[in-house]
């Protein structure tokens, strides 16, 4: 059954013209023109309950504008979206309830007051009761491993428990869709491990669905069969992540330990050069050509050891979106 339904999804925003000077300054004021710019154009697509997606695209590709959409916070210039059963940008009260949005960037929590505080407005807010208020609080703090820390002054936690914070305020109302906007921004590991394993058990306990952008493939790697992938508003892969990397990595990287440093042009002619370290050397290689240049390394060059990998996943979205299509 689709939680979410998107059908040719689109977003375009009015973007006003001006001629510098001051003859472009006043017909700026009298007559003003635009120019049409598309942030999201015909995307679709359909979410199952207890799915967890990552949604990938660089900057500006249209990520966040989607999710905006989804969550209601924007209006769609066109197409058809179903969140829950409900229609985002109508806001009804019972859609309100059954979803959260969670910005990285951003926080809901009030800076000076207890975290407590802010979870007991929130409580109100979606008429929790006090009983029910209490045992979620217990339960999502011992998940989160925030005990102890909720009567502190929301200044006074540290950026990973700040985030787990907002996390047990987005959840404390028991959301059937989430949305993550980048919401292991600026953690360090440890954080970003605690935050991945939290989400793992929340949607394993709840079966709630997970809609997740980040720019750590970590988070992306460790969460998510799933993944889809917007470049200039459009969508332009929407599959399983491992389908992903055997269809669009036709290359594999070359590890070599050299017995002595040897200078990029004498390296050059075994292929594409990702990086050299001192003696260590990586080499990108289509798997085609994988056998003879290893056969040529080993013949030509006085190697110490050698390894052949899978590239690292972030460098094959990024040659997709370097190339802003998914053809091979």
């Amino acid at each position: 059954m689709s939680i979410i339904t998107v059908e040719n999804l689109s977003k375009t925003y009015p973007v006003p013209v001006k001629n510098p000077g001051l003859k472009g300054t006043l017909t700026h004021f009298f007559r003003r023109q635009y120019r049409h710019v598309e942030a999201v154009k015909s995307v679709s697509f359909h979410l199952e309950m207890g799915e967890i997606v990552g949604f990938l695209g660089a900057n500006g590709a249209g990520k966040t504008t989607t999710l905006k959409m989804l969550t209601g916070l924007i209006h769609p210039s066109g197409g058809n979206i179903r969140v829950a059963g409900y229609v985002p940008f109508r806001r009804q009260g019972q859609f309100l309830s059954k979803m959260s949005l969670v910005m990285g960037q951003k926080q809901q929590l009030l800076w000076d007051l207890p975290a407590l505080d802010s979870l007991r407005i929130n409580a109100a807010v979606y008429k929790i009761p006090e009983k029910e208020f209490k045992y979620r609080i217990s339960e999502l703090s011992d998940l989160l491993s925030l005990e102890g820390k909720l009567n502190q002054p929301v200044r006074k936690l540290s950026l990973g428990e700040r985030m787990k914070a907002e996390l047990l305020a987005a959840l404390l109302h028991h959301p059937q869709v989430l949305f993550l906007d980048e919401p292991t921004l600026g953690l360090d590991v440890n954080a970003q491990a605690a935050v991945r394993d939290f989400l793992r058990e929340y949607n394993r306990r709840y079966q709630a669905t997970i809609v997740l952008t980040s720019h750590y493939m970590a988070d992306i790697t460790a969460l998510c069969e799933r993944v889809m992938l917007i470049h200039e508003g459009q969508l332009i892969y929407d599959g399983s992540l491992e389908a992903l990397l055997e269809r669009f990595a036709p290359y594999r990287e070359v590890k070599v330990e050299l017995a002595e440093s040897l200078s990029r042009e004498k390296l050059e002619p075994f292929g594409e050069i990702e990086a050299i370290e001192g003696r260590d050397v990586r080499f990108i290689v289509r798997r085609e050509q994988l056998t003879q240049t290893v056969e040529e390394l080993l013949a030509k060059l006085k190697i110490l050891d050698l390894s052949v990998n899978d590239p690292p996943i972030e460098e094959v979205i990024g040659r997709l979106f370097a190339q802003g299509n998914t053809e091979s």
